[in-house]
């Protein structure tokens, strides 16, 4: 029995022979251009109360990819970016050079058609073809139509295909597309300034994060791709560009890959400054929630068969109490750094020797409460030692104004009371460096400008970070990060 490679060759080999006889006829297989004036769902909007039967006198011309042909080709369905259209091919329409072309026409192939409009007796809408034109010949047959792309990994590694063969996948990008327009337009009403920092970055901040490096040939310069604009933004703010700023951005993270994990990913991160993170946590709610009812309909949702309410306001606990709660320690009562890794390590967690309270706590929570919390939840009360550019909080100097926004067990946001005092940075700097030489590769590194820029004067302000990627998961109940990125990072065939 030939194989699937084999198989396709054949067909391969089909579809130049009909390459070549287009040729021979006359026929551009691959022409620049074509005067499209109709679109299957306008057509569809603008004749849907045209009688079963009737014809028109209005002549169109539509554009697409042919996905199926009956009876030798009398008839085929041509599908183009918003829906599906017949096309009626006859002799009685059709010159002689035409009925050739038709016969070398093949499912795939992308055509264009010049006809009139009618609804046939079965009341489907069609177009009666006076005229076709070949736009593109397809060389490889598409996957079989009932089964589409069955290996899950074919689906990533040739979007283009998935596209072809499942409206599901387009729908998921296309509300991706209306996701970032609703936020952009959102902001943009409440004042926000829309603006545009480095990728490439000397010193990699803003995030506990290990980063991709790579090399400046003329500047002979080691650099690294970003892996937060947190610090260029802040710099903004200094400067005074916009007490409003926000950044729909591309980042990168040398890290693993998972349902919730790509390398690279998009990020929105905001700033505003006179306010603290209390304002974050109703920004984080009015972005969230009314992003859902553009693109949902409702602020209520199911992902992955559980019913989801994002009407705000969202519950608020500190990390503290969660973990109280599901625990049964009580961390805030602890003092001594060795005594909280005691606590983490009954709780079977591997914490090393030099592990601070905070590290702790951190650990606690992250095992043992986060997948519970399904419901949407800002959860306070980080620790310092995990939130280097935070305020400290203002009744316990251990823990920082910070909160993170978890939905269904992930995070979804990350925001804070921003730091502004450049003596307290420099020394969460020098702490964070101490924990990098002590192995820890995704603490931050010192940015001595950044600290320079402080000194300036940087206004209090609220930070919040919205993971694009997350969001639309969310919103289009996607199970995986994939799903939602139209070109995932993956392992290449070898």
């Amino acid at each position: 029995m030939a194989d699937a490679t084999e198989t396709e060759n054949q067909f391969r080999a089909v579809r130049l022979e009909k390459l070549d006889a287009l040729k021979t006829l006359g026929v551009e297989p691959y022409p620049y251009a074509f005067p499209v004036t109709a679109e299957a769902a306008a057509l569809d909007k603008k004749y849907a109360e045209l009688a079963v039967g009737a014809l028109t006198e209005d002549r169109v011309a539509v554009a697409g990819r042919i996905r199926a042909v009956r009876n030798n080709g009398m008839f085929v369905d041509l599908h183009d970016a918003t829906g599906k259209i017949q096309i009626f091919n006859h002799k009685d329409f059709l010159a002689s050079e035409q009925i050739a072309i038709l016969q070398l026409l093949d499912v795939g192939d992308i055509i264009g058609v010049e006809g009139v409009v009618r609804r046939t007796p079965r009341g489907e809408l069609t177009v009666n073809a006076a005229r076709l034109a070949m736009l593109a010949k397809a060389l490889l047959p598409l996957p079989e139509k009932y089964h589409g792309l069955v290996d899950i990994e074919a689906r990533y590694r040739q979007r283009y295909l998935d596209l072809i063969m499942s409206e599901d996948s387009r729908a998921t990008l296309r509300d991706r597309s209306r996701v970032i327009a609703a936020i952009r337009r959102l902001l943009t009403a409440r004042g926000f300034l829309e603006v545009e920092t480095p990728m490439l970055q000397a010193i990699p901040g803003g995030a506990a994060a290990k980063p991709f490096v790579t090399h400046h040939n003329a500047l002979d310069l080691e650099l690294f791709l970003r892996i937060s604009p947190e610090l260029s933004l802040k710099r903004l703010l200094v400067g005074g560009l916009s007490d409003k700023l926000f950044e729909v951005n591309r980042n990168f993270r040398n890290e693993g890959i998972s349902p919730r994990h790509n390398p690279e990913f998009t990020l929105l991160e905001l700033y505003q400054a006179y306010v603290d993170y209390f304002a974050m946590m109703e920004m984080t709610e009015h972005l969230i929630a009314e992003t859902a009812r553009e693109v949902c309909g409702d602020t209520r949702v199911t992902y992955q068969g559980t019913a989801i309410d994002l009407t705000p306001p969202w519950r608020r606990a500190s990390m503290a109490a969660l973990v109280l709660e599901h625990t049964g320690i009580d961390f805030l009562a602890i003092r001594d750094d060795a005594d909280a890794r005691r606590e983490a390590r009954r709780l079977g967690l591997e914490i090393p020797e030099t592990a601070a309270w905070g590290h702790a706590l951190y650990a606690a929570f992250e095992a043992r409460c986060e997948a519970a919390l399904i419901q949407p939840i800002h959860v306070t009360g980080f620790p310092r030692e995990v939130s280097p550019l935070t305020k400290a909080d203002r009744d316990d100097p251990r823990l920082t104004e910070r909160f993170e926004t978890f939905i269904k067990g992930g995070e979804f946001a990350n925001a804070y009371s921003e730091l502004n005092d450049p003596v307290e940075q420099l020394a969460r700097f020098e702490a964070q460096m101490r924990e990098r030489e002590l192995g820890d590769e995704e603490a931050q590194r010192l940015d001595r400008d950044f600290v320079t820029a402080l000194e300036y004067g940087m206004p209090p302000a609220g930070g919040l970070g919205i993971g694009i990627d997350r969001l639309v998961m969310l919103l289009t109940d996607s199970a995986s990060i994939r799903d939602v990125i139209a070109f995932p990072t993956m392992r290449p065939k070898s």
